[in-house]
């Protein structure tokens, strides 16, 4: 396994580890102290924050099997987009500081852009004269 693989299986389960940290306590620890929209948004921020560690994780997966596929912006993108979407959610949702909401959406424009990538490398992919690892 490369690197660039393993850190982005490492980048992904943190977290999606966190996420559910996140998630949970919020939905427990904060439930009576904070108004039911700040919770409503700190679930948001852990739901798409969950999504991407997934895509993270599912990304180093295929990279795993296709030695040529590109990961590098998608990973990119998926990472600091969510430290900027869900974590100005959370700071939004916590603090009640207005400006971060100038950050949300630059955070979901990197998951949009991260996609896109996807999408590309899935198209530049090219599978001849590439030795794929066999299936065990």
């Amino acid at each position: 396994m490369n690197k660039q693989i393993k850190l982005t299986l490492i980048i992904g389960s943190i977290l999606a580890m966190l996420s559910v940290g996140i998630g949970a306590f919020a939905a427990h620890a904060l439930k009576e102290s904070i108004e039911p929209y700040a919770l409503s948004i700190i679930e948001t921020g852990a739901r798409y924050q969950m999504y991407h560690a997934l895509a993270l994780i599912a990304l180093a997966s295929v990279a795993l099997r296709l030695a040529s596929f590109s990961i590098s912006l998608p990973v990119f993108c998926f990472s600091i987009g969510t430290v900027c979407f869900s974590g100005s959610l959370y700071v939004l949702a916590l603090t009640n500081i207005k400006w971060v909401v100038f950050v949300t959406p630059l955070g979901g424009l990197l998951f949009i852009v991260g996609w896109c990538a996807c999408i590309y490398s899935v198209f530049r992919y090219d599978h001849a004269g590439v030795k794929d690892l066999p299936h065990e």
